[in-house]
C-alpha cells in the first residue's frame, strides 16, 4: 500500500518532521512517497536579489528568470536538507527532482498569466517503483519536464503529489498543511468534503490560495483512482482519523 505525502509551509520546517516520517516508514517501510514544497524559501531568495514573489489561484508565478531560483531552492537547498534530516532520523532517503529521467512532464498552465508554471500531464513511476523496491523513500522536487519542448516548468506541489500518486496507484493521497484540515463555512475543520461542497467554499473565498490548490490537487487525484485523499496537519500522517477526508461525492461522506 503506497501513501504519497506532501510536505509544505510550516510543516516542513518542523523540528518533528524527521521523526514522524520516520515512525510512518517504520511501520510500513517501502510504502512512502514524499513530495516537498519550499514556497518561502524560493520568496526569500527572489526578495534578496531583487525581486517580488506572485501568486494567482495559489499557485506561484514563474517568469524565465525565476525558474533558475526554483530549481536551486527546491532541487538544491530544500531537498537536500530534508534528505540530510530524514537520513539521520533513520530513513533511507534519496532526493530527486521531477526533471530528472523525466520524472514529471508537465503542460504549461498559461504563460500570459503563470509564466513558466505547468500541470502534470505525464508521471514515470517506474522510477519511484524503482527506489522503493530498492526500500529507498523518494524525496520528490515538484520541478517537471516541459512537455511541450526544452527546459523546466514549476509545479505546485499538491498538483504533483496528486499526479504521483494517480500514477503510482497510491492508495492515501496525504496533503500536509499549515492547518488540521479545511475549515468549513462555520468556522470549525471539517471531517469529511465532497468536491461539490469544496467548489462553494472557494467559490466563497472561505478556502482560498494555498487551500483552493490543494482542494483542486485532491479532486484530480479522487477522479484519476485515488481512494482516499486527507488534508491534515503534520500529526496527521500518524492519525489516520485527523485531518479533512476529501471525497467525490457527498453520499460517501455518509
Amino acid at each position: 500500500m503506497k501513501t504519497v505525502l506532501k510536505i509544505g509551509g510550516r510543516a516542513q520546517s518542523s523540528p518533528a518532521l524527521a521523526s514522524i516520517v520516520a515512525e510512518a516508514w517504520r511501520a510500513a517501510p517501502g510504502s512512502l512517497c514524499l513530495v516537498h514544497g519550499g514556497g518561502d524559501e524560493i520568496s526569500a531568495l527572489q526578495r534578496r536579489l531583487g525581486g517580488a514573489p506572485g501568486f494567482s489561484g495559489g499557485r506561484r508565478v514563474t517568469s524565465e528568470e525565476d525558474i533558475s531560483i526554483v530549481r536551486m531552492v527546491l532541487s538544491g537547498l530544500v531537498n537536500k536538507q530534508l534528505v540530510s534530516s530524514l537520513l539521520g532520523a533513520g530513513v533511507p532517503a534519496v532526493g530527486i527532482s521531477g526533471e530528472d529521467a523525466g520524472l514529471i512532464e508537465a503542460q504549461p498552465l498559461g504563460i500570459q498569466e503563470f509564466g513558466h508554471v505547468g500541470m502534470p500531464a505525464r508521471v514515470n513511476a517506474s522510477i519511484i517503483t524503482t527506489l522503493l523496491e530498492g526500500g529507498y523513500l523518494p524525496v520528490i522536487s515538484p520541478l517537471a519536464r516541459n512537455a511541450d519542448g526544452y527546459g523546466a516548468l514549476n509545479v505546485n506541489g499538491d498538483d504533483a503529489a496528486a499526479a504521483i500518486a494517480v500514477a503510482t496507484n497510491a492508495a492515501e493521497l496525504l496533503l500536509v498543511a499549515d492547518v488540521d484540515g479545511v475549515i468549513g463555512a462555520q468556522g470549525t475543520v471539517l471531517d469529511v468534503l465532497d468536491v461539490e461542497t469544496a467548489r462553494g467554499l472557494i467559490a466563497a473565498g472561505t478556502a482560498s490560495q494555498g487551500m483552493a490548490a490543494k482542494l483542486e490537487a485532491a479532486h484530480a487525484a479522487l477522479a484519476g483512482g485515488v481512494p482516499s485523499v486527507r488534508i491534515t496537519a503534520l500529526a496527521g500522517i500518524l492519525d489516520a482519523a485527523a485531518g479533512t477526508t476529501v471525497t467525490l461525492a457527498a453520499s460517501m461522506a455518509a
